[in-house]
């Protein structure tokens, strides 16, 4: 739940005994798709609540799931094309089952004559959207005390970098200073690091 960016999913299937186990899998794949794993196991299983129940009472099988997720509120509807099949009536355990689940749910008729049975969840609040940036941890300037002296070798690049108004000598006495001492004396950027941690 890390983002505010709308899904949505639809599916048309044929209801069967063996085809509810199969939609619950692909909604709860959908689900942890969208990074929503608090919310598989309440909406997919009052998904199928309604799948049972309509393969139980409906005489026409055919079915469309679709969910919406907005950031906050997912929301499932379930459509139904039985005109004889009353709700009220045929599936009013399977409502109070699923009213007692979700955060609110309601059945409309389209202008087909199809009835909609939704429900909603609410995402927990530590994970709804938009989400608070946390603060940059310290770069590790911030963190090492900086020695105040730090010797470096200088290196004479190309003759061709060199400014123009920088003397020839300065990078020969350099050399001329550390070529007489030993390497294990010529301090290093790393081992004064090292010595001030």
């Amino acid at each position: 739940m890390k983002t505010a960016v709308p899904r949505y999913y639809h599916l048309d299937v044929e209801v069967s005994p063996e085809g509810v186990g199969r939609v619950r899998r692909i909604l709860a794949a959908h689900l942890r798709f969208w990074d929503l794993e608090t919310l598989v196991e309440p909406v997919c299983h009052s998904a199928e609540l309604l799948l049972h129940a309509i393969d139980e009472h409906a005489s026409d099988k055919n079915t469309s799931v679709e969910m919406w997720w907005n950031g906050q509120h997912l929301i499932a509807a379930i459509a139904e094309n039985d005109r004889e099949l009353r709700p009220d009536r045929e599936l009013r355990p399977c409502l109070t089952r699923i009213a007692a689940l979700s955060d609110g749910w309601g059945c409309c008729t389209t202008d087909t004559g199809s009835t909609v049975i939704w429900f909603t969840q609410r995402a927990p609040v530590d994970e709804s959207v938009p989400l608070v940036p946390t603060a940059p941890s310290p770069t590790l300037r911030e963190v090492l005390q900086v020695p105040c002296e730090v010797r470096v070798v200088a290196l004479a690049g190309p003759q061709g970098d060199a400014p123009a108004d920088a003397p020839d000598t300065a990078a020969a006495a350099a050399a001329a200073a550390t070529a007489d001492r030993p390497a294990s004396q010529v301090p290093t950027v790393s081992s004064t690091c090292d010595a001030a941690r």
